[in-house]
């Protein structure tokens, strides 16, 4: 304890340790929300007396500079604030997302033992308290092979791990890795990404690098393309010299406007009112003229080349090789013990997500090199023991 004496002469140390001393956890916390909620009012209020005699002005300067003080205080002020009622009495409320209002996640302290930690959620059911880790791995196209290529099958290994936040999206951490892969200048060759849907930065910025990404783009999500009737935007002819569109029906657009869109650069091209035989099939806009939302050249060919490419089968057999991450993460799971973090504070876990992704290396290249496979296909006493009988 770093400062007891203090302490000693500010709270009641033995009923404050009846309270707080146990660390609390899921067992023992009251079975109802409405004694829940008046323990969490209790605790706020044990917060709040300890952090205003510290920050009092008979209280020595170097109390409030301890790290626990600063952590309890950033929790109380990001939880509850405080208010004074009708008669004048001091009221501790918890803030929500109404009119008091919360920190984002990303600010938000989730675990006063890890102040990096953050809680984080993948659907309606998958939530955690803790970071994110992203693995790349190396891997061979079995395509080329049955093709009767010669194919030098190295083991697959780990080439970046980049732990994040548990805040950040998977489509942020995406661009730090592809520079990193650029940066390295790793061995020729395509590295597969998958980083969900990305976006059309994203994929431009991975042919720049010379990677490619094999990854499912959105498709054109106008009302036209989903219905797949009338004219979809891939439908339509662009001149990029002249800046102009031409229509399926043979119409020239009359309006080119670069104009900045949810912090990125597009084109909004416009054509003419007038009646169109197919402008029924064209637009349902209110003013009857059809407008095309367009990203600059390079992005938009880029993007145009990528969903048609994705469409193919030998698209679809490359993609299929990204399965293959699914067990690498297994891998480190039952092995290496990689989903606990066994550190506080994200440098020192991206750290042991290093040696984790390290030791699964070893492991594969000591497979490759002695020629041992690393799985072995794990069969059953009973299915042995009828096999005997069947055979």
């Amino acid at each position: 304890m770093a400062a007891p004496a203090w302490l000693a002469e500010q709270i009641d140390v033995a009923e404050f340790a009846h309270r707080s001393g146990p660390r609390i956890n899921g067992w023992t916390m009251p079975s109802s929300q409405v004694k829940r909620d008046r323990l969490a009012q209790v605790f706020a209020a044990d917060g709040y007396a300890i952090v205003r005699a510290a920050y009092a002005a008979d209280a020595p300067v170097w109390v409030r500079d301890i790290e626990a003080v600063q952590v309890l205080r950033q929790i109380l002020v990001q939880t509850y604030h405080v208010r004074t009622d009708s008669r004048g009495r001091e009221v501790i409320i918890k803030r929500d997302a109404g009119e008091e209002g919360v920190p984002p996640g990303r600010l938000r302290l989730a675990s006063p033992y890890d102040t990096d930690a953050r809680w984080a959620a993948k659907g309606e059911e998958l939530f955690w308290c803790g970071y994110k880790i992203h693995l790349t791995e190396s891997c061979d196209a079995p395509a080329e092979a049955e093709a009767g290529r010669r194919v030098d099958l190295r083991p697959n290994l780990i080439t970046d791990v980049h732990t994040t936040n548990a805040t950040v999206p998977d489509v942020k951490a995406t661009a730090g890795i592809q520079q990193r892969l650029t940066d390295r200048r790793l061995a020729p060759g395509e590295h597969y990404l998958d980083a969900g849907y990305p976006s059309a930065d994203l994929v431009t910025a991975a042919a720049k690098n010379s990677i490619t990404m094999i990854t499912p783009l959105l498709a054109d999500h106008s009302p036209q393309a989903k219905a797949a009737e009338g004219f979809a935007k891939s439908d339509f002819r662009i001149d990029w010299t002249t800046r102009t569109v031409r229509c399926p029906e043979g119409s020239t657009s009359i309006g080119w406007h670069p104009v900045p869109q949810h912090q990125h650069d597009a084109i909004v091209v416009e054509f003419d009112r007038r009646t169109c035989p197919s402008q029924n099939r064209c637009t349902t806009s209110a003013r009857g003229s059809r407008m095309l939302t367009l990203r600059p050249k390079e992005t938009h060919e880029t993007l145009a080349q990528a969903r048609t490419g994705q469409k193919t089968q030998t698209w679809k057999d490359k993609y299929a090789l990204r399965a293959g991450i699914e067990g690498t993460v297994n891998q480190a799971l039952d092995i290496t013990g990689i989903r606990p973090a066994h550190y506080r504070g994200l440098p020192k876990v991206r750290l042991q997500h290093a040696f984790s992704a390290t030791a699964i290396n070893i492991i594969r290249l000591d497979a490759h090199w002695t020629d041992h496979p690393l799985r072995h296909q794990r069969t059953s006493r009973l299915e042995r023991f009828a096999y005997r009988l069947t055979a």
